[in-house]
């Protein structure tokens, strides 16, 4: 839609934030915390230059933010429900059969050592071992739009192992240490609980790599597609390799050119190579070594492991590993538009509850975007390479 909204649409916009704040105060005991959660959500929709609790609190009309710390900290309200209602949420408007389930992790790089689950790690954020949180997370990406559907703090060895430092943070009795596939496989029962279906599961190395999760899926879950180091593994069903030197030794009949879905600069196109590899699983599923290079760095691969119907065109597979890369948008925006990286919570529950309506607010941008028709694109507009 070009040119500045008509106040129809602004109306229609804001009709649907407050239908989604009065979604979320179904959640909540008593009225005041139910108001309050809703001005919460629509401070993080405003074009405030940062979304911490001094901002929203000015947002709100209130002198300090004590009342916005007090709704993250101690107010009730079920932060679970509220993260199934965002699935429900997000399926119901932007669900479609050939979308794709995204498991991806985040870190949020922080100071001093009391906020659950801070601790000396790596963070793709700074794309180095920093003093942060991070945490696991489940979105969802289809023709309609991609936003998230559930979220998960990862708690490390040493506070799991530290149980007077969780009674602080309010973590939980009974939580305890679980690696970030094991959180995502949780997410996917999850999902499958409450009938949030998808076509696919995709997720990076930190998923792809162990055999844990891939057999979680091969057993019970969709088909999935998940990236893998060059160096991972590779049974050919007559000698062992790896997938870095089976690329290595590809035909050049076997790539093919083909985008991966549309950049900013238009298709993003590289060089792709599927092949089955091994024995079929039990549900007669053939495991796919899918190859990407780059068209004008040819030495610059990613490699990915795919299991689904044998019937699978290599052309789904691609599709699969280009809407992969949809999270990326989803945390740039949840970050920076809505305010996932501006919190103030160190606790367990405060932590859930802002995450929750911070997603809840990402995904109401996604459905009204998902109603404004795409800009045509001009003639002759040349693609990305890469």
């Amino acid at each position: 839609m070009s040119g500045q909204p008509t106040q129809r649409v602004v109306k229609k916009w804001a009709a649907e934030v407050g239908a989604v704040g009065e979604r979320i105060g179904r959640h909540f005991a008593r009225s005041e915390p139910r108001q309050r959660a809703a001005a919460y959500l629509r401070g993080l929709l405003t074009d405030a230059e940062r979304k911490n609790g001094w901002q929203l609190a000015e947002y709100l009309g209130e002198a300090t933010p004590d009342g916005v710390q007090h709704r993250l900290t101690r107010a009730d309200g079920d932060a679970g429900a509220a993260r199934d209602d965002l699935a429900g949420y997000v399926h119901e408007h932007l669900g479609d059969r050939g979308g794709v389930r995204i498991v991806d992790e985040t870190g949020f790089v922080k100071k001093g050592t009391k906020s659950c689950g801070v601790a000396r790690q790596y963070t793709g954020t700074a794309g180095r071992i920093e003093n942060a949180q991070v945490g696991v997370f489940r979105a969802y990406a289809g023709p309609k739009g991609h936003a998230f559907l559930d979220r998960a703090p990862y708690l490390p060895k040493e506070w799991a192992g530290d149980r007077e430092r969780c009674d602080a943070a309010g973590v939980p009795e009974g939580v305890g240490f679980a690696t970030k596939p094991q959180r995502a496989e949780r997410m996917i029962r999850r999902a499958r609980r409450l009938g949030v279906r998808a076509a696919w599961v995709a997720g990076d190395t930190v998923y792809g790599h162990g055999g844990k999760f891939r057999r979680f899926l091969e057993e019970a879950g969709p088909p999935y597609l998940l990236a893998v180091p060059s160096n991972q593994p590779l049974f050919d069903g007559r000698f062992r390799s790896t997938v870095g030197a089976v690329a290595d030794a590809l035909a050049a009949g076997a790539w093919r050119r083909a985008s991966a879905g549309d950049g900013s600069k238009g298709p993003r196109e590289y060089d792709w190579a599927a092949e089955a590899f091994g024995p079929t699983g039990e549900r007669g599923w053939p495991l796919w070594l899918v190859v990407r290079r780059h068209r004008e760095r040819p030495g610059e691969r990613a490699y990915f492991f795919a299991r689904g119907p044998a019937a699978t065109p290599p052309a789904e597979l691609v599709r699969v590993a280009g809407t992969r890369w949809r999270v990326e948008e989803c945390l740039e925006l949840s970050k920076g538009e809505c305010g996932f990286g501006e919190y103030e919570v160190r606790s367990w529950g405060g932590w859930h509850r802002h995450a929750t309506l911070s997603l809840f607010a990402l995904a109401v941008v996604a459905v009204i975007r998902s109603r404004v028709p795409a800009p045509r694109r001009e003639k002759g507009a040349r693609g990305e390479s890469g």
